[in-house]
Order: structure tokens, then sequence, then C-alpha cells
């Protein structure tokens, strides 16, 4: 619930987040209740903060897992606990935790209530103004579309958010949950196009802006990714570290490496909760390149200390030792006293 008591306006995301990556495992009704099977995900869309793209366009190659249990009863359940904590994720808001490592599978299942508590100063918001004003007709038609979502029935969702986006065309947050279904089912042009009407609708909804970033990086338009994330940090600097990764990130691949470094820098201060330890990667990689040794193994330290587990750790494990051995390389030779030249 928000801090004032009442339940949020809109669907939030929970996410279980465990050492350092975020999984988003159900979504909240319109009372703020949620309820989930431990790495079941059903109805699930995974969001922006989930996206692999980061590796997939060079900064490793080992995949994170979700967590799917396999037959190893409660034991596979207690291990899926381990080093998690439970959230709500609404930028714009910061939430609450629920520790869930001393929970276990034969525990209540009821954690308790998440408190979502409003960050001053941001202009952008993950609740659209245009829903208050939603007709009545439009407004179930989207309930009845939620309901559909958590059920797995994609294409009844599908129909429901058009029907409400067509009774209500400013109804932004409808346009944005119908290209996130769209997107699930591999239509990313008219996702596209669905995210687009939200922005046309609200520019402050910062949600279509996580996603329009997520499908320009997937196609490597980096361009794109740096023209979406640059308007979508000026709304909110505040709330978004996965797109301060995505801008430092495109700024690399566009050779604006002063600005990359910028970016990440800014990005790594922002992400209090260490949710993405690829920017210390990332910028250890442009310190190297400017033959900044030192900088480079301090900032591949700082990805282990935060995410000694974390899906890229392996690899940076190998990059740090290769930077060591660069620094050692590089290091002046000291002269023994013996060796002094008299002259």
């Amino acid at each position: 619930m928000m801090d004032d008591g009442t339940p949020p306006p809109e669907s939030v995301p929970i996410q279980r987040v465990c050492s350092a990556n975020p999984h988003t495992e159900a979504y909240t009704d319109n009372k703020g209740h949620f309820s989930f099977e431990l790495g079941q995900r059903v109805g699930v869309i995974p969001d922006a903060t989930e996206d692999s793209f980061g590796r997939q366009a060079g900064m490793g190659n080992s995949a994170s897992s979700t967590g799917t249990p396999g037959s190893g009863g409660s034991n596979d359940v207690n291990r899926l606990l381990m080093g998690c904590v439970l959230r709500a994720s609404l930028a714009g808001y910061r939430s609450e935790s629920i520790n869930l490592t001393n929970h276990r599978s034969l525990d209540d299942s009821e954690v308790g209530t998440i408190i979502l508590h409003r960050i001053a100063n941001v202009e952008g918001t993950t609740i659209s103004a245009t829903s208050a004003f939603a007709p009545k007709d439009a407004k179930k038609a989207f309930e009845k579309a939620a309901g559909d979502l958590r059920k797995n029935k994609w294409d009844d969702a599908e129909k429901e958010l058009t029907k409400a986006t067509t009774i209500y065309p400013k109804y932004a947050a409808a346009w944005y949950q119908l290209g996130r279904v769209q997107e699930y089912n591999k239509n990313a042009d008219a996702a596209k196009n669905s995210f687009a009407q939200a922005l046309a609708a609200d520019s402050k909804y910062v949600n279509p802006y996580c996603a329009l970033a997520t499908i320009a990086a997937r196609g490597a338009n980096w361009q794109e990714v740096k023209d979406t994330t640059d308007r979508l940090l000026k709304l909110d600097p505040a709330n978004f570290p996965d797109m301060w990764f995505y801008n430092a990130l495109a700024n690399y691949r566009l050779k604006n490496y002063e600005e990359a470094e910028k970016r990440a820098r800014a990005g790594i201060k922002v992400d209090t909760d260490h949710s993405q330890p690829r920017m210390n990667q990332l910028l250890a990689a442009l310190l190297a390149d400017r033959k900044d040794y030192a900088g480079a193994a301090q900032s591949l330290k700082d990805y282990l200390q935060v995410a000694p587990n974390g899906p890229e750790a392996e690899t940076v494990r190998k990059q740090l030792a290769a930077i060591e051995q660069k620094l050692q390389a590089s290091a002046p030779v000291q002269k023994s006293a013996g060796n002094k030249d008299d002259n």
C-alpha cells in the first residue's frame, strides 16, 4: 500500500531480488493484494530490469536464472529464498523490502505489507494522470485485462486492452499494458506503436520510455537508446539505475566515451541497492581503454563486492585477473640498492 494507507492506483510489479538480480514474480490487484507460487511466474511479463541485452551487447555471456524449482522440495524453495528480499517496483516511489532469507517453505505464506513512499522532486511518474479520467467502461476493460493476464490469457487481455484504448484513446496505462502484451507475443512493431501512443497521451508517464529503450537496445539501435533514455532520465533521474546503465552503454557503443563514463558513474551513485552491478563492469572497460588499470581493477572489485554471485561474476573475475596482470606489467621497475649507478 501507499504510505497514506491507500492501495496503489495501478497494478504494481512485485519483485524477488536475489544477489542484485530482480525477478518479477507477480502484480498487485486493484486492492494492492498479490500472491504467487515461487518460481512459477504465472501471468508475468519480464520487466526491462530483467532484460539481458546488456550481456548480448558484449557485457558478458553468462545468463541469470529465474530460479525455477526443480525436484528438491522444501530445500529447493529455501535455496530460492536465500539472500533474497521482496519489494514493489514503482518508479517515483521508494519501496520497503521484506527479507526472505529466514523464511522457510513451511512458514506462513503471508509475508506482510510492503509500503511505498513517494520520492520528492521527481517530474516523471509510473502512474499516469490520464487513468483518473478514464470512463467506467474503459476502466472495467482494463481491470478485466489485468485478470486475464494473471491467468495467462494473453489474447483475451489484448482484446480487453484494445477495447479500453478504443473507448478512451488517452488511456496511457492501457496503451502501455497493450504494448507489453504485444511485445510478449513477439509483435515488436505493434508494441512500439502502443508505447508511442501511451507517450502521446501522457509524456511524463515513464514506463513506455523504458519499454522503447529496451526494444531499441535489442536491435542495437544505440542512438535511439540514448535519445529515449536521455528523455527518461531528465524526467526521473532517481529511480532507474537500469536506464542509467543502458544510457551509458549506448554512449559507449556510439564512441561517446567521456559521456559514457559520466553516465556510468552517475548511475552507480543512483543505484544504492546495487541492482545494476553491470555499470561497474562497463566503467572498468572505459577506464581500461584509457589505461587507468588501477581504476578499472577497483571497479571490477566493486562489482564482486556487491554481486559476488551475479550473472557476470565469473566473467568479471577473469577480467580482473587480466587487468591486474596489466597493472603489474605497467608498474615501474624498482632498482635494488646494490645496483645503483655511482656515476
